[in-house]
Protein backbone atom coordinates (compact mmCIF):
# COMPACT_ATOMS: atom_id res chain seq x y z
CA UNK A 1 0.00 0.00 0.00
CA UNK A 2 1.18 3.68 -0.95
CA UNK A 3 0.05 6.32 1.34
CA UNK A 4 0.33 9.73 -0.07
CA UNK A 5 0.58 12.94 2.25
CA UNK A 6 -0.46 16.20 0.62
CA UNK A 7 -0.17 19.97 1.96
CA UNK A 8 -2.60 21.40 -0.68
CA UNK A 9 -2.13 25.34 -1.60
CA UNK A 10 -3.51 27.68 -4.03
CA UNK A 11 -1.36 27.24 -6.63
CA UNK A 12 0.66 24.16 -6.22
CA UNK A 13 1.08 20.91 -3.40
CA UNK A 14 3.62 18.95 -1.73
CA UNK A 15 3.51 15.41 -2.02
CA UNK A 16 5.04 12.85 0.24
CA UNK A 17 5.10 9.28 -0.66
CA UNK A 18 5.14 6.45 1.57
CA UNK A 19 5.05 2.84 1.62
CA UNK A 20 4.49 0.43 4.35
CA UNK A 21 7.73 0.42 6.03
CA UNK A 22 7.21 4.06 6.03
CA UNK A 23 10.04 4.94 3.47
CA UNK A 24 9.69 7.79 1.26
CA UNK A 25 9.43 6.77 -2.15
CA UNK A 26 9.19 10.54 -3.46
CA UNK A 27 8.36 13.89 -2.24
CA UNK A 28 8.33 17.13 -3.73
CA UNK A 29 6.00 20.19 -5.57
CA UNK A 30 3.61 19.35 -7.76
CA UNK A 31 1.48 21.82 -9.63
CA UNK A 32 -2.62 21.28 -8.49
CA UNK A 33 -3.63 20.23 -12.54
CA UNK A 34 -5.19 16.27 -13.07
CA UNK A 35 -1.73 15.93 -15.32
CA UNK A 36 0.72 16.74 -12.81
CA UNK A 37 -1.12 13.76 -10.39
CA UNK A 38 -1.78 11.78 -13.99
CA UNK A 39 1.97 11.68 -14.44
CA UNK A 40 3.33 11.08 -10.67
CA UNK A 41 0.53 7.96 -10.57
CA UNK A 42 2.22 6.78 -13.81
CA UNK A 43 5.96 7.06 -12.44
CA UNK A 44 5.58 5.89 -8.78
CA UNK A 45 2.35 4.34 -8.28
CA UNK A 46 0.82 2.43 -11.37
CA UNK A 47 -1.48 -0.55 -10.49
CA UNK A 48 -0.12 -0.49 -6.61
CA UNK A 49 -3.28 -0.40 -3.71
CA UNK A 50 -3.27 3.73 -2.79
CA UNK A 51 -4.31 6.11 -0.51
CA UNK A 52 -4.39 9.66 -0.28
CA UNK A 53 -4.95 12.50 1.97
CA UNK A 54 -5.36 16.19 2.01
CA UNK A 55 -6.99 18.84 5.09
CA UNK A 56 -10.14 20.49 4.56
CA UNK A 57 -9.03 23.99 3.42
CA UNK A 58 -10.81 26.72 1.40
CA UNK A 59 -10.68 24.92 -2.17
CA UNK A 60 -10.05 21.31 -0.91
CA UNK A 61 -13.35 20.68 -3.72
CA UNK A 62 -11.58 20.98 -6.97
CA UNK A 63 -8.18 18.59 -6.00
CA UNK A 64 -10.45 15.76 -4.35
CA UNK A 65 -12.16 15.39 -7.23
CA UNK A 66 -9.40 14.70 -9.14
CA UNK A 67 -7.50 12.39 -7.04
CA UNK A 68 -11.01 10.70 -6.93
CA UNK A 69 -11.18 10.43 -10.54
CA UNK A 70 -7.42 8.77 -10.58
CA UNK A 71 -8.14 6.56 -8.27
CA UNK A 72 -6.28 7.91 -5.71
CA UNK A 73 -8.96 7.15 -3.08
CA UNK A 74 -8.39 10.74 -1.07
CA UNK A 75 -9.94 10.80 2.20
CA UNK A 76 -10.21 14.35 3.64
CA UNK A 77 -8.63 15.43 7.61
CA UNK A 78 -10.02 17.85 9.71
CA UNK A 79 -7.11 20.68 9.93
CA UNK A 80 -8.09 21.33 13.44
CA UNK A 81 -7.84 17.77 14.65
CA UNK A 82 -4.83 17.09 13.52
CA UNK A 83 -2.91 18.17 15.67
CA UNK A 84 0.44 16.88 15.08
CA UNK A 85 0.74 19.91 12.43
CA UNK A 86 -1.48 22.14 13.92
CA UNK A 87 0.58 21.92 17.28
CA UNK A 88 3.53 21.67 15.96
CA UNK A 89 6.64 24.04 16.79
CA UNK A 90 8.33 23.39 13.32
CA UNK A 91 6.31 23.65 10.23
CA UNK A 92 6.80 23.92 6.54
CA UNK A 93 4.83 22.08 3.71
CA UNK A 94 7.45 19.55 3.72
CA UNK A 95 6.82 18.40 7.26
CA UNK A 96 3.17 18.56 6.98
CA UNK A 97 3.24 16.35 3.82
CA UNK A 98 5.08 13.89 5.66
CA UNK A 99 2.69 13.91 8.97
CA UNK A 100 -0.57 13.77 6.68
CA UNK A 101 1.44 10.47 4.87
CA UNK A 102 2.15 9.40 8.27
CA UNK A 103 -0.88 10.01 9.76
CA UNK A 104 -2.90 8.19 6.81
CA UNK A 105 -0.59 5.20 7.00
CA UNK A 106 -1.21 4.18 10.50
CA UNK A 107 -5.29 5.01 10.16
CA UNK A 108 -5.11 7.81 12.35
CA UNK A 109 -6.78 10.39 10.08
CA UNK A 110 -9.27 12.36 11.78
CA UNK A 111 -11.37 12.45 9.18
CA UNK A 112 -14.54 14.87 7.81
CA UNK A 113 -17.87 14.26 5.81
CA UNK A 114 -17.01 14.58 1.95
CA UNK A 115 -20.68 15.49 0.23
CA UNK A 116 -20.74 14.65 -3.42
CA UNK A 117 -20.14 17.33 -5.82
CA UNK A 118 -23.66 17.89 -6.96
CA UNK A 119 -24.45 18.77 -3.07
CA UNK A 120 -21.63 20.66 -2.37
CA UNK A 121 -22.89 22.95 -5.91
CA UNK A 122 -26.38 23.05 -3.93
CA UNK A 123 -24.08 24.21 -0.99
CA UNK A 124 -23.21 26.61 -2.63
CA UNK A 125 -26.14 28.35 -4.32
CA UNK A 126 -27.69 28.06 -0.77
CA UNK A 127 -24.60 30.05 0.57
CA UNK A 128 -24.43 32.25 -2.02
CA UNK A 129 -27.62 33.21 -1.50
CA UNK A 130 -27.45 33.75 2.44
CA UNK A 131 -24.08 36.15 1.26
CA UNK A 132 -27.02 38.61 -0.50
CA UNK A 133 -29.43 38.52 2.36
CA UNK A 134 -26.26 39.47 4.51
CA UNK A 135 -25.17 42.08 2.16
CA UNK A 136 -29.03 43.43 2.08
CA UNK A 137 -29.50 43.61 5.59
CA UNK A 138 -25.92 45.50 6.36
CA UNK A 139 -27.16 47.90 2.85
CA UNK A 140 -30.39 48.64 4.79
CA UNK A 141 -28.65 49.44 7.84
CA UNK A 142 -26.52 51.97 6.25
CA UNK A 143 -30.19 53.88 4.67
CA UNK A 144 -31.14 54.07 8.30
CA UNK A 145 -27.85 55.55 9.27
CA UNK A 146 -27.97 57.98 6.60
CA UNK A 147 -31.54 59.26 7.94
CA UNK A 148 -30.72 59.20 11.46
CA UNK A 149 -27.89 61.80 11.06
CA UNK A 150 -29.98 63.80 8.65
CA UNK A 151 -32.61 63.61 11.54
CA UNK A 152 -34.92 61.96 9.73
CA UNK A 153 -38.05 59.92 11.53
CA UNK A 154 -39.42 56.99 9.00
CA UNK A 155 -43.35 57.12 8.36
CA UNK A 156 -45.20 54.40 10.65
CA UNK A 157 -45.18 51.67 8.37
CA UNK A 158 -44.20 47.87 8.86
CA UNK A 159 -41.61 48.01 5.97
CA UNK A 160 -39.74 51.34 5.56
CA UNK A 161 -38.39 49.42 1.98
CA UNK A 162 -41.90 48.39 1.23
CA UNK A 163 -44.04 50.50 -1.33
CA UNK A 164 -45.40 53.18 0.97
CA UNK A 165 -41.75 53.38 2.50
CA UNK A 166 -40.00 54.10 -0.96
CA UNK A 167 -42.48 56.67 -1.98
CA UNK A 168 -41.41 58.04 0.83
CA UNK A 169 -37.65 57.78 0.82
CA UNK A 170 -37.75 59.65 -3.12
CA UNK A 171 -39.54 62.40 -1.66
CA UNK A 172 -37.03 63.53 0.91
CA UNK A 173 -35.10 66.35 0.85
CA UNK A 174 -31.96 65.91 1.99
CA UNK A 175 -28.47 67.87 1.54
CA UNK A 176 -27.37 66.84 -2.35
CA UNK A 177 -24.16 64.38 -1.54
CA UNK A 178 -26.91 62.46 1.11
CA UNK A 179 -28.92 62.59 -1.31
CA UNK A 180 -26.76 61.09 -4.17
CA UNK A 181 -25.89 58.36 -1.96
CA UNK A 182 -29.62 57.03 -1.20
CA UNK A 183 -30.06 56.94 -4.66
CA UNK A 184 -27.29 54.58 -4.88
CA UNK A 185 -27.87 52.85 -1.57
CA UNK A 186 -31.58 52.19 -3.27
CA UNK A 187 -30.17 51.52 -6.81
CA UNK A 188 -27.55 48.26 -5.09
CA UNK A 189 -30.80 47.50 -2.68
CA UNK A 190 -33.20 47.19 -5.94
CA UNK A 191 -30.37 44.79 -7.72
CA UNK A 192 -29.90 43.08 -4.24
CA UNK A 193 -33.54 42.10 -4.66
CA UNK A 194 -33.10 40.67 -8.23
CA UNK A 195 -30.07 38.94 -7.70
CA UNK A 196 -32.06 36.80 -4.78
CA UNK A 197 -35.31 36.45 -6.51
CA UNK A 198 -32.69 34.87 -9.37
CA UNK A 199 -30.81 32.52 -7.19
CA UNK A 200 -34.15 31.48 -5.46
CA UNK A 201 -35.31 29.93 -9.05
CA UNK A 202 -32.01 28.46 -9.42
CA UNK A 203 -32.40 26.93 -6.12
CA UNK A 204 -35.61 25.38 -6.72
CA UNK A 205 -34.80 23.97 -10.05
CA UNK A 206 -31.41 21.98 -8.30
CA UNK A 207 -33.91 21.25 -5.15
CA UNK A 208 -36.86 20.61 -6.73
CA UNK A 209 -36.48 16.56 -6.51
CA UNK A 210 -34.98 16.51 -3.13
CA UNK A 211 -37.44 13.91 -0.40
CA UNK A 212 -35.08 15.23 2.59
CA UNK A 213 -36.23 18.97 1.80
CA UNK A 214 -39.50 17.95 2.05
CA UNK A 215 -39.23 16.22 4.81
CA UNK A 216 -38.12 19.01 6.65
CA UNK A 217 -39.79 21.78 5.95
CA UNK A 218 -42.96 19.60 7.54
CA UNK A 219 -41.39 21.19 10.91
CA UNK A 220 -42.92 24.16 12.36
CA UNK A 221 -41.15 27.42 11.51
CA UNK A 222 -39.06 26.14 8.60
CA UNK A 223 -39.71 26.96 5.07
CA UNK A 224 -37.86 26.26 1.72
CA UNK A 225 -34.92 27.97 2.07
CA UNK A 226 -34.01 27.09 5.85
CA UNK A 227 -35.68 23.54 4.99
CA UNK A 228 -32.94 23.47 2.07
CA UNK A 229 -30.45 24.34 4.00
CA UNK A 230 -31.05 22.09 6.95
CA UNK A 231 -31.29 19.02 4.41
CA UNK A 232 -28.14 19.93 2.58
CA UNK A 233 -25.83 20.62 5.33
CA UNK A 234 -26.58 17.11 7.15
CA UNK A 235 -26.36 15.10 4.19
CA UNK A 236 -26.87 11.84 4.88
CA UNK A 237 -28.61 11.46 8.56
CA UNK A 238 -27.24 7.72 8.81
CA UNK A 239 -23.73 8.94 9.50
CA UNK A 240 -25.27 10.10 12.91
CA UNK A 241 -25.68 7.35 15.30
CA UNK A 242 -28.26 9.57 17.85
CA UNK A 243 -29.76 12.41 17.57
CA UNK A 244 -26.91 14.30 20.50
CA UNK A 245 -24.26 13.41 17.89
CA UNK A 246 -25.97 15.25 15.25
CA UNK A 247 -27.14 18.47 17.50
CA UNK A 248 -22.95 18.25 18.48
CA UNK A 249 -22.42 18.68 14.66
CA UNK A 250 -24.73 21.40 14.91
CA UNK A 251 -23.03 23.53 17.54
CA UNK A 252 -26.34 23.25 19.41
CA UNK A 253 -24.58 21.65 22.81
CA UNK A 254 -22.48 23.53 25.67
CA UNK A 255 -19.21 23.19 26.66
CA UNK A 256 -18.76 20.43 29.63
CA UNK A 257 -15.76 20.60 31.88
CA UNK A 258 -16.18 17.92 35.03
CA UNK A 259 -13.33 17.68 37.74
CA UNK A 260 -13.02 16.37 41.14
CA UNK A 261 -16.90 15.61 41.21
CA UNK A 262 -17.55 19.32 39.83
CA UNK A 263 -19.39 19.61 36.42
CA UNK A 264 -19.51 23.31 34.53
CA UNK A 265 -21.25 23.99 31.15
CA UNK A 266 -20.17 26.94 29.04
CA UNK A 267 -20.74 28.60 25.68
CA UNK A 268 -21.81 26.68 22.60
CA UNK A 269 -19.22 23.96 20.92
CA UNK A 270 -16.54 26.16 18.83
CA UNK A 271 -16.07 23.33 16.32
CA UNK A 272 -19.65 23.06 14.71
CA UNK A 273 -21.22 23.54 11.03
CA UNK A 274 -21.79 27.61 11.76
CA UNK A 275 -24.86 27.14 8.91
CA UNK A 276 -26.75 24.48 10.47
CA UNK A 277 -26.59 26.17 13.87
CA UNK A 278 -27.78 29.44 12.18
CA UNK A 279 -30.60 27.70 10.18
CA UNK A 280 -32.07 25.75 13.35
CA UNK A 281 -31.48 28.91 15.81
CA UNK A 282 -33.10 31.19 12.86
CA UNK A 283 -35.80 28.63 12.90
CA UNK A 284 -36.72 28.49 16.73
CA UNK A 285 -37.94 32.10 16.66
CA UNK A 286 -40.52 31.20 14.31
CA UNK A 287 -41.50 27.92 15.62
CA UNK A 288 -42.58 29.18 19.39
CA UNK A 289 -44.84 31.26 17.57
CA UNK A 290 -46.41 28.68 15.19
CA UNK A 291 -46.41 25.78 17.26
CA UNK A 292 -47.80 24.75 20.66
CA UNK A 293 -46.02 22.38 21.71
CA UNK A 294 -42.45 24.25 20.88
CA UNK A 295 -43.76 27.52 22.11
CA UNK A 296 -44.81 25.74 25.47
CA UNK A 297 -41.54 24.19 25.87
CA UNK A 298 -40.17 27.66 25.46
CA UNK A 299 -42.53 29.33 27.88
CA UNK A 300 -41.46 26.98 30.31
CA UNK A 301 -37.72 27.48 29.72
CA UNK A 302 -38.38 31.29 29.41
CA UNK A 303 -38.96 31.63 33.32
CA UNK A 304 -35.61 30.73 34.61
CA UNK A 305 -32.97 30.56 32.04
CA UNK A 306 -34.09 33.72 30.15
CA UNK A 307 -34.79 34.07 26.52
CA UNK A 308 -31.03 33.70 25.07
CA UNK A 309 -30.68 30.10 26.73
CA UNK A 310 -33.96 29.04 26.08
CA UNK A 311 -34.16 29.91 22.33
CA UNK A 312 -31.04 27.96 21.77
CA UNK A 313 -32.47 24.82 23.34
CA UNK A 314 -35.42 25.10 21.22
CA UNK A 315 -33.18 25.29 18.61
CA UNK A 316 -31.81 21.62 19.83
CA UNK A 317 -35.07 20.45 20.24
CA UNK A 318 -35.95 21.23 17.00
CA UNK A 319 -32.43 19.94 15.74
CA UNK A 320 -33.53 16.01 17.37
CA UNK A 321 -37.10 16.32 16.25
CA UNK A 322 -35.33 17.18 12.65
CA UNK A 323 -33.21 13.70 13.10
CA UNK A 324 -35.89 11.40 14.36
CA UNK A 325 -38.22 12.83 10.89
CA UNK A 326 -35.17 11.83 8.47
CA UNK A 327 -34.53 8.70 9.97
CA UNK A 328 -37.95 7.18 9.96
CA UNK A 329 -38.68 9.07 6.65
CA UNK A 330 -41.80 10.51 8.48
CA UNK A 331 -42.93 13.97 8.64
CA UNK A 332 -43.72 16.04 11.68
CA UNK A 333 -46.89 15.64 13.81
CA UNK A 334 -47.90 18.16 16.34
CA UNK A 335 -48.60 16.86 19.71
CA UNK A 336 -49.09 18.44 23.00
CA UNK A 337 -46.59 19.42 25.35
CA UNK A 338 -46.51 17.63 28.66
CA UNK A 339 -44.46 18.66 31.63
CA UNK A 340 -43.95 16.62 34.58
CA UNK A 341 -42.32 17.82 37.26
CA UNK A 342 -42.22 20.72 39.78
CA UNK A 343 -41.82 24.17 38.23
CA UNK A 344 -39.88 26.50 39.86
CA UNK A 345 -40.68 30.26 39.31
CA UNK A 346 -37.55 32.75 40.84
Amino acid sequence: MIHIGIDHHKRYSHVNLLDDSGMVLWEGRLGNDSSDFESLKARFIGDAPVRSVLEAGRNWGPLFDTLEELGLNPVLANPIKVRAIAEAQIKTDAIDAQTLAMLLKGNLIPRVHVPTKEVRDQKNLLRHRMYLVKTKTALKNRIHNLLDRNHQKPPAVSDIFGAWGRAWLSNLQLPELDAKLLDADLAMLDALNAQIKETEKWIETALESDRNIELVRTLPGIGKTLGAIIALEIGSVERFPNAAKLSSYAGLVPTTYSSGGKTFHGGLLPGCNRHLRCAFTEAAWVTIRVSPYFGAFFNRLKLRRGTNKSIVAVARKLCETCFHCLRTRTPYRESLYQFRGTLKVP
